[in-house]
């Protein structure tokens, strides 16, 4: 089994349902969420909106290969209305948003997978729910 962290944000529709339902798809189809932090309220980020996000952070267990979680994010993503992650590189409103933060301490550098997220650290609503996860370690 592998330890994962996953990052999690919505900012439309009904937000923390959105967040309870990503998790619980999270427990079905990637495995076992271990921990997982408060819901932390925030303004978008790379992009204007009116509308606030939540965001979380998941620690889980899993025995998919990196590839295949991008896939089973990818497919979350989607089963719960999300369109695409950004069009013409920008980002956009969303119901549900599943970022891959960490995996053991594999490294993966392909154009559509990165771990370690690169721009997890840039970001406050990543690095809080995050460290409140570690720490619960």
């Amino acid at each position: 089994m592998h330890t994962v962290y996953l990052s999690l944000g919505s900012n439309i529709g009904n937000r923390k349902r959105a967040m309870r339902e990503a998790i619980e798809k999270i427990g079905k189809e990637i495995g076992p969420v271990i921990r997982q932090s408060s819901l932390l309220e925030t303004a978008p980020w790379g992009f204007e909106s009116p509308n606030m996000f939540l965001n979380a952070c998941v620690c889980v267990e899993t025995d998919l290969p990196p590839r295949r979680l991008l896939d089973a994010t990818q497919r979350i993503e989607r089963d719960m209305g999300r369109l695409s992650k950004s069009t013409d590189g920008q980002y956009h409103d969303r119901i549900i948003d599943i970022d891959i933060l960490l995996y053991d301490a594999v490294k993966v550098n392909e154009p559509d997978l990165q771990i370690p997220h690169p721009l997890m650290y840039e970001r406050d609503f990543v690095m809080t729910p995050l460290q409140e996860v570690l720490v619960e370690k």
